[in-house]
């Protein structure tokens, strides 16, 4: 490895994707959203100007996610969105080609997996390794995963939830669902069609999610005031919607979620569940930012659950750090090119 080669570690999201700069932290944080026009198939805007653009659209520019519960959707598009986010995070100046470390679902298949590298080549890397999102995810809140204890981490990001036991640095057991954040937004969209005759686009549903949503039911319940479409008249309504209205409307997903989290425990022998129930389950990704979350997971398994430090950045700061440390977490690397 030259001396003047950059790392990048990129945590790609189907909500958002995060660069990771060594010594200089995450400098990059935006929505994986692109904006494509239909005549010329150019690619307008990405990241938050495309995410402004969602659902306001004119017939011609179309925006999109190219990213689906965790893996390539569309890959021109990735590959555009990528190098997008690789030059603007190491400057339009940079002549090296970077080294970039990408995080993938845990249930990725081989393809998907190769699709990631090959996109990241394409778009400008000049080698890219690929591991893990629930690894990522540890390195990233600071658990030592080399050591033979056993960590419970669950990570929901926007399209997958993934569940893994890790111990020596590897995983013992492990999940991936397609049920998290963008699950949730669209089951709120739907109960509020259902009780209100209203449609409401995706981040109308993701806002009464952050300011309003719960995974338990409160007493003192807080209240929304939404805006959208009437389906019978067709014109703008609003109305109020409260948070125990929104704790029925994901309870599905939810019990997904934890079923995936019962389904690893179930998996884990019976040695390593006893480090378990010592230090309890460690929550990443957006998702588990819903209220009550870790309340939730606790009155299901029995198992106390921590959501970690900045549960949002775990996965780009375990890129940073697995980077700086290639050598010691060589193992965890599934694919490289």
């Amino acid at each position: 490895m030259s001396f003047f080669t950059p790392k990048l570690g990129i945590d790609l999201g189907t909500a958002n994707t995060l660069v990771y700069l060594p010594k200089k932290g995450i400098v990059l944080n935006e929505p994986s959203v692109v904006a494509v026009s239909e005549q010329d198939n150019k690619i307008l805007a990405v990241g938050n100007d495309a995410k402004n653009m969602l659902g306001k659209t004119p017939e011609s520019i179309i925006a999109y996610r190219p990213m689906r519960d965790g893996v390539i959707a569309d890959y021109r598009v990735t590959e555009a969105m990528l190098r997008y986010f690789i030059t603007k995070a190491l400057g339009k100046r940079s002549i090296w080609k970077p080294e970039v470390l990408i995080s993938v679902p845990a249930g990725v298949t081989s393809t998907e997996r190769r699709a990631v590298v090959e996109a990241a080549i394409k778009a400008g890397a000049k080698s890219a390794y690929v591991v893990k999102e629930p690894i990522l995810a540890a390195i990233g809140a600071g658990i030592p995963i080399h050591e033979p204890v056993v960590h419970m981490i669950v990570d929901i990001g926007g399209g997958t939830t993934d569940v893994a036991v890790i111990s020596l640095g590897g995983i013992v057991a492990s999940t991936s669902v397609k049920c998290a954040g963008n699950r949730i937004d669209a089951a709120i969209a739907d109960y509020i069609k259902k009780t209100f005759n209203l449609a409401i686009g995706d981040k109308m549903a993701e806002t009464v999610k952050i300011e309003i949503g719960s995974a338990i039911p409160l007493e003192e319940e807080l209240s929304l005031i939404i805006k959208g479409r009437d389906f019978i008249t067709g014109l703008p309504r609003t109305a109020e919607v409260k948070t125990n209205e929104i704790v029925r409307a994901i309870g599905r997903e939810l019990r997904e979620i934890i079923k995936s989290l019962k389904d690893v425990l179930q998996e884990t022998p019976p040695e390593l569940a006893a480090d378990i129930i010592d230090r309890g389950i460690i929550m990443t990704g957006g998702t588990s930012q819903l209220r009550n979350f870790p309340e939730l997971v606790f009155r299901r398994t029995g198992v106390k659950a921590v959501l970690a430090k900045d549960p949002l950045l775990c996965v780009a700061k375990g890129t940073g750090i697995a980077l700086d440390h290639l050598d010691t977490y060589k193992k965890t690397i599934i694919a490289k090119r």
